[in-house]
């Protein structure tokens, strides 16, 4: 499970305003081994995640490059799962090492949707002439489509905007923290404190219908926006911020020990997004 807020305003008016702010929670199996986001690739161009499970590696959830292609993907919540299917964190980093723009990359990908076990997937492009937001979820309808500028999004594990409590929460949040005068870190520290909020959002009638098969004790645990529960829970999170200029700042917060909550590490990369 997952959990991603975000702001896409690819010409704010501010001089200070960004033209991206995403907070996003990454939850796992604490025994999954993967690497905390570093530079990756030829040129170091890509900055993400991986995934180093036996036959997932190299896959992700969250990832940007130097070029200004970002991608982001949440699983879809549903009891009975294919084994036999892709892995999903493949479809983040094949986006970022691909030629294709985010709308394109997203129709190649509906095609081959039955491969894959549930999932939803941002694809973005930020340019200097145009930035795009796209989204595509293989569990709704079978188009992605263009997300408006201006706006303001939560993605969990289900469809875009489905209004799970936890989502309508911590987008409240979320809202609430973009609309104070802020530094940028200041602004980061708000983020990481929305990301890690434990407050339980039930009943939720809509989650519950969805995870039919899932017991009632492991439902009231993924009601949380940061989600802990025996052997699963929110092991990374995530804020990106995206300026006028290009300029990108990537703070993660990653688990160290998976039997210790509170022990983190923190790593903050910065990079700019090439014309």
């Amino acid at each position: 499970m997952c959990i991603i807020f975000l702001k896409f305003d690819p010409r704010p008016a501010s001089k200070n305003a960004y033209r991206l702010i995403l907070a996003a929670n990454r939850d796992e199996v604490y025994s999954r081994p993967s690497k905390a986001a570093d530079f990756w690739g030829s040129n170091n161009e890509f900055l993400s995640g991986l995934d180093l499970e036996e036959g997932k590696e190299g896959g992700s959830w969250l990832g940007i490059s130097k070029r200004g292609k970002l991608a982001a993907l949440t699983n879809y919540l549903e009891a009975r799962q294919n084994p036999d299917a892709m892995g999903r964190g493949f479809l983040v980093s094949n986006y970022l090492t691909d030629n294709l723009d985010s709308f394109a990359y997203l129709r190649k990908v509906s095609s081959e949707a039955h491969l894959y076990n549930g999932f939803n997937l941002l694809t973005a492009d930020f340019r200097a002439n145009e930035d795009t937001l796209c989204y595509y979820g293989n569990k709704g309808s079978s188009e992605p489509i263009h997300l408006k500028a201006a706006g303001i999004y939560g993605l969990s594990n289900s469809l875009l905007e489905t209004p799970w409590r936890k989502l309508q929460q911590g987008k409240r949040l979320f809202t609430s923290v973009l609309n104070k005068t802020l530094s940028p870190d200041g602004l980061m520290q708000e983020l990481l404190h929305i990301l890690n909020n434990e407050e339980l959002n039930t009943p939720d009638l809509e989650q519950e219908s969805q995870g039919v098969g899932f017991s009632k004790a492991i439902l009231q645990a993924l009601s949380a926006v940061c989600v802990r529960s025996p052997g699963y829970g929110t092991r990374t999170n995530t804020v990106i911020l995206i300026d006028r200029e290009g300029n990108v700042s990537f703070t993660e917060r990653t688990m160290l020990n998976s039997y210790i909550f509170t022990t983190k590490f923190t790593a903050a990369h910065t990079l700019k997004l090439q014309d």
